[in-house]
């Protein structure tokens, strides 16, 4: 409730610098062609439905929902892996409450999804579906298996680099952010035109984690850093709309 003769102030958004994300329209990823929108993008203003609800808090999480290895009754096949890191925004300050949502290929390089048939096996004990919420500091942890790399027919021996989705949320839907993170040394980076499509190769690095040997734990899983930065000079790129 504001007072009586106030004004409702809703909060703005920052613009990243250029070279921070991909051109909508990629000729060298195909199906932008068919995706990228051929008009300019309308601003919409923020109003409530914008910055309000719904609640995504941890009550509405599984008890193994961050723990991709223990969904099913056995173990899946592959390395294990544990991606942990913090959400900030563009002043470094931590993001808490916020539902982050990875989904994956398995260790074959193979999406448990009905359009995903190419040979390579499918791990019954692996969904490749996981979801944390970011505690008081901004941090998130997931346990998985680190994914291969797989085909995709976007141009000549096309692979895909072994890679992550993840999806970040704000306090409404509509606050949804979507990116993907890499692996360090990956050989199929030269050729892949998603990775590519970011102008700035420095701002291409964001996207890479981190071998993170504190996080590792003996005898059981490898540690990886991914730290997700939502605004600002050093921002995650984004799969998403030009914000101009």
């Amino acid at each position: 409730m504001t007072e009586p003769g106030t004004r409702l102030v809703l909060p703005g958004y920052r613009r990243d610098p250029a070279g921070t994300h991909p051109p909508l329209d990629t000729p060298a990823y195909r199906s932008t062609l068919l995706r990228a929108p051929h008009q300019p993008l309308v601003l919409l203003p923020h109003r409530l439905t914008e910055v309000t609800g719904p609640l995504l808090g941890a009550g509405r999480l599984g008890e193994h929902d961050h723990d991709l290895t223990r969904q099913h009754a056995g173990e899946p096949i592959g390395q294990r892996i544990i991606v942990h890191g913090r959400v900030l925004d563009g002043d470094g300050r931590p993001v808490p409450d916020t539902l982050v949502e990875i989904w994956q290929p398995n260790a074959a390089g193979r999406y448990r999804h009905v359009n995903d048939n190419w040979p390579a096996p499918l791990d019954p004990n692996f969904d490749g579906v996981g979801r944390a919420v970011t505690d008081s500091a901004g941090r998130y942890r997931f346990v998985t298996i680190r994914p291969g790399a797989y085909p995709w027919r976007n141009h000549s021996n096309a692979w895909r680099p072994a890679h992550i989705h993840f999806s970040l949320f704000g306090r409404a839907f509509t606050q949804r952010l979507v990116t993907q993170m890499y692996f360090p040394g990956d050989p199929l980076f030269f050729q892949d035109p998603i990775f590519n499509a970011i102008p700035d190769p420095a701002v291409r690095e964001r996207l890479v984690c981190a071998y993170d040997h504190d996080a590792s734990t003996p005898e059981w899983a490898l540690g990886f850093r991914f730290d997700i930065v939502l605004r600002g000079r050093g921002r995650t790129p984004f799969e998403e709309g030009d914000d101009d």
